[in-house]
């Protein structure tokens, strides 16, 4: 039995729990203003919020339906575009209108939804903030200017928000209906299943499993993690940070112990793929899906972060995460085992880390090839180094040869093209839909040049890098 409440309905099904979202509610509830798109989590026009109990407040979060199995809305409350109807436009939908946002308006209802959701969590509203909240929404016809501004000015409707009760004033304001104002009460009345202890597959947030094998999975026996209070958070424990295996990528970028060790982690974030995917996608999902270019893999390699497998009987290994992949997708884990914790240690103060990514959009797309560092250097020369690439060959890669080679080494341009012959010598490309091989040896070497020009302007002239 599945049961939660949708937008002022409680529903209670028997529907396989492997299913999408998305199918069920244009299927089975017949609510056809949530659009069926890419089936990817790209598009953004199957969009729906869907809040969860926290504390006795409801915690809404953008995602895309399309990919997201109809098990996690157990015990939450999923809001689609019919859910946020009222009388008169609200002041999302009225945005959208006045400045000339829509034109075909198959992707509206993803906007007007992303936009409702962030007048529930919006506490400071920006530009910038407004515009982010919209960043896994893709029109096809309109042009973004007119959204944007549509946005804007949404925005600065919710400059008086009174953030001590803001789901009243969102109400009174009519931004939301009033109907909002008792799902905490409703959704503390579910009761949460117990969670599978053995199940022949496991889902976290369903980003990659969705969107390759969502007709298999329809009626899997599928054990689901997302919602599993044990694995959340993200803490620091002596000298190291331990993060959860069903931590978000939205839970990394918010959380503030990360921020403080990590000062550029929005900026490196916002390249990780949209917001509703961020929200939906766990860390340890993006390490077990294996993939060459998996941005957080890259990130975490450079951190030279350990990963502790659990298996069935509670029993521990832990390993490094640069030891995990044996080959395309072959991973070193048993049966039966699964990711409980991710941890790294908390850099010093005089280490320095950066992140770069290139893909053919700069956001929401997969990259072509990305890379992270971590560095250490005194008097200009580097004590200590890790260098992660992505998109260079079977694997995630460690450029350990790479960084032995440049430990002890005076930072400048000659020592960096030294490296680059090295780096060149550790990575195996292949040509395919994101670029050729010499394209990604090219882009390696840049985002490598990159890190030193970004974290040692004094040292490296990227003028003189050609």
């Amino acid at each position: 039995m599945i049961e939660f409440i949708l937008n002022n309905k409680k529903v209670r099904v028997q529907h396989p729990a492997g299913m999408t979202l998305l199918d069920f509610i244009r299927y089975e509830q017949n609510l056809t203003g949530t659009k069926i798109g890419c089936r990817e989590g790209d598009c953004g026009a199957c969009t729906v919020l869907l809040g969860r109990l926290v504390d006795g407040k409801v915690k809404y979060d953008s995602m895309t339906s399309c990919i997201t199995p109809l098990g996690n809305a157990r015990a939450k409350h999923v809001v689609t575009v019919e859910g946020l109807n009222m009388d008169e436009l609200t002041p999302a939908q009225r945005a959208i209108a006045d400045y000339g946002g829509t034109q075909c308006g198959f992707c509206t209802v993803g906007f007007v939804v992303s936009l409702s959701g962030y007048c529930l969590t919006a506490e400071n509203p920006t530009v910038e903030s407004v515009i982010s909240a919209i960043d896994g929404n893709i029109c096809r016809c309109t042009g973004y200017k007119s959204i944007e501004r549509g946005a804007a000015a949404l925005a600065d409707q919710l400059k008086p928000k009174d953030l001590e009760h803001p789901v009243k004033w969102l109400v009174d304001n009519n931004f939301i209906p009033g109907y909002f104002m008792d799902i905490p009460n409703r959704l503390a009345e579910i009761e949460k299943p117990k969670p599978k202890a053995t199940a022949p597959v496991f889902v976290g947030g369903g980003t990659d499993l969705y969107v390759q094998r969502h007709d298999e999975l329809h009626d899997e026996d599928i054990g689901f993690l997302f919602d599993r209070d044990e694995l959340k958070g993200i803490y620091p424990d002596g000298n190291n940070i331990v993060i959860r295996s069903a931590a978000t990528a939205t839970d990394m970028m918010q959380s503030e112990v990360m921020n403080t060790i990590f000062p550029n982690l929005y900026k490196h974030m916002k390249l990780v793929s949209s917001t509703p995917i961020r929200n939906m996608g766990t860390i340890a999902g993006n390490f077990v899906n294996a993939s060459p270019i998996g941005d957080l893999t890259a990130y975490f390699l450079a951190l030279d972060a350990s990963i502790i497998l659990t298996d069935e009987q509670k029993n521990e290994r832990k390993i490094k995460l640069k030891d995990f992949y044996l080959g395309y997708k072959v991973l070193n884990k048993q049966p039966g085992e699964s990711i409980s914790h991710i941890m790294f240690e908390i850099p010093s103060k005089t280490m320095h880390f950066n992140f770069e990514k290139v893909c053919k959009r700069t956001y929401l797309d997969i990259a072509s090839v990305n890379s992270a560092m971590l560095v250490e250097a005194e008097n200009g020369v580097i004590s200590s180094i890790n260098i992660s690439a992505g998109g260079v060959g079977p694997t995630p890669k460690f450029l350990q040869k790479t960084c032995d080679f440049l430990k002890g080494k005076e930072i400048t341009e000659s020592i960096l093209y030294e490296a680059n012959d090295i780096i060149q010598g550790e990575i195996s490309p292949i040509s395919d839909v994101r670029g050729s091989e010499s394209y990604k040896r090219l882009l390696l070497r840049q985002l490598v040049f990159a890190h030193f020009a970004e974290l040692f302007p004094e040292s490296i002239n990227p003028g003189e890098l050609v």
